[in-house]
């Protein structure tokens, strides 16, 4: 099984200054550690909880992503995940096949439908009905399966249409980078999952995509929801004639790995992490709380990480 990790916060001590060296410093211990991905918010302004006020320190995705490219030599690389609406498909498809010939074949591409209505009316982005976003949404896998595989004729959709959907280079990876659908939607998204991507998301421990510290019966209780999820997808290959399992099954939640009292001991970890491997997960994706300080960071590596590349 595979553990990524995902970065949330920027308002470190010292930033705005100290932000790059700081992400330099986590994006190369993850690396060399062993961990499989490394993931940040496609957002441009903090979500409020957990995350920050709105106000709180935010940095573009692919801008950070190609400096992660650059600082990384193995670790699997994304957002988790794109709101198709920030750009057009055309050039997101471009954006990635770029990322993947820089990394060396190292990017996922994370997309959902988007939500952060405040976000995209605050810089003057378009955001429709929720119907039309899923409407964009498919358009969007459309085209860039379209341009992936090479083909030139021109695309024409209700929402969007390309005269030279040309893309060169191509991506490093065959048949090309794994596309992630964010979506736990039952009769929309998980659709477009089993008929569009290579992977899937769900949230661990909650039913919606809060972010609350770590409770361990809480997170136990999500168990049932993950299955539910897990099934719907699977009813959808099947009327589409997928093998289900050829979809990376992943999920994301916030974790405190620590060696006292306060939070999350390495084997409570281990346990619950080995309960997502009976469900069926293949990669666990975490973020945590002031992960700048990286004292969680080296537990989760050194106590956790080897024992979840373990289960088979």
């Amino acid at each position: 099984m595979k553990l990524g990790l995902q970065i949330i916060r920027f308002d470190w001590p010292g930033s705005p200054q100290n932000i790059g060296s700081q992400l330099s410093k986590i994006a190369q211990f993850a690396d060399q550690a062993n961990f499989d991905s490394l993931w940040v918010m496609d957002h441009f302004f903090q979500m409020g909880g957990a995350s920050g006020e709105p106000s709180a320190p935010m940095l573009e995705g692919y801008t950070t992503l190609a400096y992660l490219a650059a600082l990384t030599q193995q670790i699997k690389i994304g957002t988790l995940v794109t709101g198709y609406l920030y750009r057009y498909p055309g050039i997101l498809a471009k954006t990635i096949s770029t990322l993947d010939v820089l990394s060396k074949g190292r990017a996922y591409l994370g997309l959902g439908a988007a939500w952060y209505k405040e976000e995209a009316v605050g810089l003057g982005v378009p955001f429709p009905p929720i119907a039309t976003r899923f409407e964009q949404l498919e358009e969007a896998l459309q085209i860039i399966h379209h341009m992936w595989q090479d083909d030139l004729s021109p695309f024409e959709g209700q929402h969007y249409q390309l005269a030279n959907p040309m893309n060169h280079p191509q991506p490093l990876q065959t048949p090309h980078p794994p596309i992630l659908i964010g979506s736990e939607g039952e009769k929309k998204g998980l659709r477009l999952v089993a008929q569009y991507a290579n992977a899937c998301n769900f949230y661990f421990g909650a039913t919606d995509p809060a972010w609350g510290e770590w409770h361990y019966e809480r997170y136990q209780n999500s168990l049932p929801h993950l299955r539910q999820k897990w099934a719907v997808l699977n009813d959808h290959c099947a009327r589409l004639n997928r093998n289900p399992r050829d979809i990376e099954f992943t999920v994301l939640g916030t974790i405190k790995p620590t060696r006292n009292s306060q939070g999350d001991s390495a084997q409570k970890l281990i346990d619950y992490f080995g309960n997502l491997r009976e469900v069926g997960v293949d990669h666990i994706i975490v973020n945590i709380p002031e992960v700048e300080r990286m004292d969680s960071l080296e537990i989760l590596a050194t106590d956790v990480l080897p024992a979840v590349h373990a289960m088979a």
